[in-house]
């Protein structure tokens, strides 16, 4: 089995409520077009520093986080962050390491999209039976 990748927009949510009140232009909506890792081991949306800046993501906390690697490294919690594939969208706060040479796309924004891995095809995917809308389970 090889790896998943997928082509995500990032959008500065707080741009976008700003937009959407008409604080600022539709146009100045900092956002970005990004082939990310599918990776169903990370728990949420991981990017680099220089993503971070591109976005103007404002820092809400610093934590310890753990690596695949079982190493760990201090790293800043950006956000919020809204994460758009194909027809669906999801707001989260992302992970900031400094050295990231690509966006990890883990489970949180994986599951607020409502979308799947297809394993065979190496893809991330709207699910067969209800490809127009996202479902939740919110009971």
């Amino acid at each position: 089995m090889g790896f998943t990748y997928a082509d995500i927009t990032l959008v500065n949510a707080i741009d976008m409520g700003n937009a959407d009140q008409g604080l600022i232009p539709q146009e100045s909506v900092r956002m970005i077009d990004i082939r990310a890792l599918v990776d169903s081991g990370a728990m949420s949306l991981v990017i680099g520093k220089k993503i971070k800046e591109q976005l103007g993501l404002r820092v809400l906390r610093t934590t310890d986080g753990e690596l695949a690697d079982g190493s760990s490294a201090n790293c800043e919690v950006v956000g919020p962050v809204e994460v758009r594939f194909k027809n669906r969208a999801t707001t989260c706060d992302a992970f900031v390491l400094a050295n990231a040479n690509e966006v990890l796309l883990g489970v949180i924004p994986i599951e607020g999209m409502d979308v799947i891995i297809d394993p065979i095809k190496e893809e991330l995917a709207l699910p067969p039976d209800r490809p127009n809308m996202a479902r939740y389970y919110i009971k």
